[in-house]
């Protein structure tokens, strides 16, 4: 069946990648921009304004919001963590009080990142974990996900995209690391021994396009490998698909002073599965971080 979606955060490297697809599936894609739409298959909204156009909202079948500011920045800037959190809260909440007031609320995909958890050392985690601790990104995805509440308490069907780090040589965070181990300055950082949650870009597109479609998916779904590997092994793996040692090693003291308020993301365990997303029908493409990196890489 076709869908009517309107995406926020299409404009960006998972926003645009996510439209392709969904058109390709056979659904209609609007996308909501911040500056004057351009085309029919636009529509213009300010979530710090006058915030989005309820008509767009009402005839939607399925809201899907990626917008955020990114999340590469200065770790000591307040600035930079203030935009962190505005971005994504803000505009999950706008739409989400959208959605609440539609006279048949449509679906609402709400981005969201696995940094919900924060560190659990080694123990696994699936959706019905705790989250811990007090890091800037597990703080955000905390208010994050409870600004999808006026569209949950309407009675739309809210999917939480915990989203892990997707790995795609054509953007952060593979982009930066491949051409670092092409150098020879590739390394463990801290022990090594911290879990690393990831996703291949297709992996992730095929997550969230099924879960679109999916009449009564809902909750929080965490997009990940089905097996988060180490520190330690996700360097190994890429210093063999770059054919070059990873001999390096950055000490966690280093890594707490240069990361600043991003360090707990470096050095923090999160050895967390996909249950939900198994448990809904979907099947991955790649299974393991060897799969992954073949996949990431020949993009």
């Amino acid at each position: 069946m076709s869908l009517s979606i309107l995406l926020g955060g299409g404009s960006g490297f998972l926003g645009s990648h996510l439209r392709r697809a969904l058109i390709e599936r056979g659904h209609s894609v609007t996308i909501l921009t911040r500056r004057p739409a351009e085309s029919s298959s636009e529509v213009a909204w300010d979530p710090y304004g006058d915030g989005v156009p309820q008509q767009a909202v009402d005839a939607a079948d399925v809201v899907i919001n990626l917008a955020g500011s990114p999340t590469l920045g200065n770790p000591h800037s307040k600035k930079w963590a203030r935009e962190l959190r505005e971005s994504r809260v803000t505009t999950t909440r706008v739409l989400a009080e959208a959605i609440a007031a539609a006279p048949r609320p449509p679906a609402y995909l709400a981005g969201n990142g696995i940094s919900y958890y924060g560190d659990h050392g080694s123990a696994v985690l699936t959706e019905v974990s705790d989250t811990r601790g007090h890091a800037l990104l597990t703080d955000v995805t905390r208010e994050w996900q409870a600004a999808t509440t006026a569209a949950d308490e309407a009675g739309a069907r809210v999917c939480i995209l915990r989203t892990s780090p997707v790995m795609d040589r054509r953007s952060a965070p593979l982009q930066q690391q491949r051409l670092q181990f092409l150098a020879g300055a590739g390394g463990r950082i801290g022990n090594g021994e911290q879990y690393m949650p990831m996703s291949s870009l297709r992996d992730w597109i095929g997550a969230v396009a099924h879960l679109a479609e999916h009449p009564t998916a809902s909750g929080p779904f965490n997009i990940c490998l089905p097996e988060a590997p180490t520190n330690a092994e996700f360097t190994r793996a890429l210093a063999r698909a770059v054919r070059r040692p990873a001999f390096l090693h950055v000490p966690a003291a280093v890594i707490r002073v240069a990361a600043g308020e991003m360090a707990p993301e470096l050095l923090g365990s999160v050895n967390v599965r996909p249950a939900a997303l198994l448990e809904s029908g979907y099947e991955f493409l790649d299974t393991d971080v060897a799969e992954m990196l073949t996949s990431a890489l020949s993009a």
